[in-house]
């Protein structure tokens, strides 16, 4: 009995062991085949984060052999780019950054990200620096001290104790990095610090970069058997004969970026606040204020992830305000040229920020500027009009309409007044047949006078 027990434990064994064996093989072979490459040519946020992070999640989850990113930027935002700093630095799969093709660069947050990397290259003729971080809001000028004339030279100091405080905490990333990765910490600190930048030739000479590229298939081999610390440990690649699966981007990522974008998150903030102030006016309508909630929910969600200055946005909401209220208030146009300029200036410092790719585009204001001040002057002309108009209803519009006497009387009697019969009062003797003038509604009684254009009209 012992002996079957202590033969199915041996059986079990075996198989558990060759199992274990197996999946490593298996495990081994994905690693040593298989590469990711994604490519982010566009401004760093949260849309390209995101993308990044799933892709070295994805890695992981594959044993990918090493992740490849193509990168083209101008920069982007501080929170994006040190959340993808995060992951590289604690990537157990190698992150080798491509600034390619020819032509592209890896301005402001690329610097950073290309001395996170485990591997940082570029291609011919692309470029890389103008690190220096640029605050939201406007910076004070500083005068120039006598010492700043004599060196023309000189990096210019940061004018304000905010400013200072980013460029240092800056530095101090840039160099942690350069450190880490072995890299040239000191020109980091002058691509910080003076916002120089270099060619990947002269990257390469001052070892800022690891090696020049020409295409991917001459960064696979010269990368094949470099060591690299990885946040699992010192790790040797392996490219020779490596499998690159490009990893496009998901509609996730699309609609993301679509979203965050601050033009289009501004065109869905005024969409919101119309269709709202739509329905507000025209209850029931329902389309205008499904639309504008669901535009107003997705702008407000844009705008928690991008750089927005909320004083701009409570302008342009003022101005939105002012232009209605000139309508239903008319001020001789007090209150609507004062809603169009709170409008402008609450659109032009909304996103009041230099970070490459997070503007609002100028003709985009301007258009709607002129879009909301044209819609004020067609409604201020429209009630123009409207004033202008007859009345129609009510008493008032029995006020100087012509009335026929039906009889002979003197102080009161029967007239006729479209078609319909009333009791008036005659301040003098009426004939038969008689046109009249009402001047005047009492009730059921109306007070007419001889209608004395007709009568010199005859004459």
């Amino acid at each position: 009995m012992n002996t079957r027990r202590l033969f199915w434990l041996a059986l079990l064994t075996m198989a558990a062991i060759g199992t274990t064996f197996g999946a490593a093989e298996k495990s081994d072979v994905d690693r040593t085949n298989t590469a990711l490459l994604l490519t982010i040519h566009d401004a760093i946020g949260p849309a390209t984060s995101s993308f990044f992070l799933r892709t070295l999640d994805e890695a992981r989850e594959r044993n990918a052999r090493l992740v490849i990113l193509e990168l083209d930027t101008p920069g982007g935002l501080d929170s994006a780019m040190r959340e993808m700093i995060q992951a590289i630095l604690a990537s157990p799969i190698p992150v080798a950054i491509y600034v390619s093709p020819s032509g592209s660069r890896a301005a402001s947050a690329g610097t950073y990200l290309l001395y996170a990397s485990h591997i940082a290259a570029m291609a011919p003729a692309t470029n890389l620096g103008a690190a220096t971080p640029v605050q939201i809001g406007p910076s004070s000028p500083t005068p120039p001290d006598e010492k700043d004339k004599d060196d023309k030279n000189a990096a210019p100091e940061p004018a304000t104790a905010m400013e200072r405080k980013a460029v240092n905490d800056s530095i101090a990333y840039i160099r942690g990095l350069a450190e880490l990765r072995g890299r040239n910490a000191d020109w980091a600190e002058d691509a910080v610090r003076s916002a120089t930048s270099l060619t990947a030739t002269a990257a390469l000479q001052q070892n800022v970069i690891d090696l020049l590229a020409a295409d991917l298939p001459d960064l696979l081999r010269q990368i094949d058997g470099r060591k690299v610390k990885t946040g699992m440990g010192e790790v040797t690649l392996s490219t020779s004969g490596l499998t690159i699966e490009r990893v496009e981007t998901d509609w996730r990522t699309r609609v993301l970026a679509v979203i965050t974008n601050p033009n289009v998150a501004y065109l869905l903030m005024l969409v919101g606040v119309y269709g709202l102030l739509l329905e507000g006016y025209n209850p029931g309508s329902i389309l205008p204020g499904v639309a504008g909630g669901i535009a107003l929910l997705l702008a407000l969600y844009a705008f928690q992830v991008l750089s927005v200055n909320y004083a701009g946005l409570a302008l342009i909401i003022l101005g939105i305000a002012l232009m209605i209220a000139e309508a239903f208030a008319p001020s001789f146009g007090v209150l609507g040229v004062g809603g169009v300029l709170a409008f402008v200036i609450g659109s032009v410092i909304l996103m009041d920020t230099e970070a490459p790719g997070f503007q609002i585009a100028r003709p985009l204001i301007g258009g709607m500027a002129l879009a909301g001040a044209l819609v004020m002057l067609l409604m201020a002309s429209y009630f123009v009009r409207s004033r202008r108009r007859p009345v129609v209803t009510g008493n008032e519009q029995l006020l100087s309409e012509r009335a026929i006497a039906m009889a002979d009387f003197e102080g009161s009697g029967p007239v006729r007044v479209r078609g319909e019969i009333w009791y008036a009062n005659a301040r003098s003797p009426v004939r038969k047949g008689e046109r009249l003038r009402v001047v005047r509604v009492a009730g059921l009684t109306l007070d007419v006078e001889p209608d004395r254009e007709r009568s010199s009209a005859q004459r």
